[in-house]
């Protein structure tokens, strides 16, 4: 146990409320202190969180709070306009957004910020599950990676797919979205294919990871599957996933991967 962990978080959205509900009520060791938003807090916002918490509207403001470290759950664009600064200033950060990193500018900056910093920039596995798996198995030799990710049409509204969810609605049957690799299903499809991009990164990389998007009127659920083979062997692992009641695009799991993490920064024993 290493005492207090403080913690600071960009985005306040569905993610980054329930986060602050799990470490408001099964968190102990762990306390919010600092939240960036772009909008002036609501009375809802300051119920979530502990009355000390600080809400702030800029990268540099959110660093001042030297926070043990900063967890991203704000999107693409967020990452980019926050990541920079509070890297290169040591912040360790814990990004959800995983998907931006299919922008090889913007990885490359932040790969450089975390080095001048001497920090480190972790990349939460949200949704999905063996991404433990898919690393060990890397080093041995991975041969083919496959994702498959396939949401309802309501988690498709207000994306580049809104008109093709509606049409699979209509029409009630599964539809696919997009097939290719994982580079361009996330720079696509930035809320919908953070999952293909965690996958990509902890097996073969964006651009041999096979990635199938589908929008399914039938599911409830978003559901996330992974094949993979190589000198381990082979598995296959399927998740359905229910979702935020607010943004049918996410996960629950996304939330509670996020605090697994912070546990783990606070236990002597777990897993590596």
């Amino acid at each position: 146990m290493n005492g207090e962990l403080k913690v600071a978080m960009v985005g306040f959205g569905a993610i980054g409320c329930s986060l602050a509900t799990l470490i408001q009520e099964q968190l102990p060791q762990v306390r919010l202190i600092g939240v960036a938003k772009l909008s002036p807090p609501s009375e809802r916002d300051r119920a979530l969180v502990h009355v000390d918490t600080r809400f702030v509207d800029s990268a540099a403001a959110l660093s001042e709070l030297a926070a043990d470290i900063v967890i991203e759950c704000a999107g693409h664009q967020a990452l980019a306009d926050y990541a920079p600064l509070l890297l290169r200033e040591g912040r360790e950060m814990l990004i959800a957004s995983v998907g931006a990193l299919a922008d090889r500018s913007l990885e490359a900056l932040l790969r450089e910020a975390a080095f001048q910093g001497r920090t480190r920039l972790l990349l939460s596995t949200g949704a999905i599950g063996a991404v433990d798996l898919l690393c060990a198995a890397r080093i041995g030799g991975l041969r083919r990676v496959r994702y498959t990710g396939s949401k309802p049409p309501s988690a498709w509204i207000g994306t580049a797919a809104e008109t093709v969810a509606k049409n699979a609605q209509a029409a009630n049957k599964p539809t696919d979205v997009f097939e290719g690799a994982a580079r361009e299903a996330a720079l696509r499809f930035p809320e919908n294919a953070n999952v293909a991009a965690t996958v990509a990164l902890a097996g073969i990389g964006f651009d041999e990871t096979g990635v199938r998007l589908v929008v399914d009127p039938q599911l409830q659920a978003n559901q996330h599957s992974v094949q993979a083979e190589g000198a381990f062997g082979n598995f296959e692992l399927t998740i359905g996933g229910n979702t935020q009641s607010i943004r049918p695009k996410t996960s629950v799991l996304v939330a509670f991967s996020l605090a697994r993490y912070l546990t783990h920064r606070q236990s002597v024993l777990s897993f590596a």
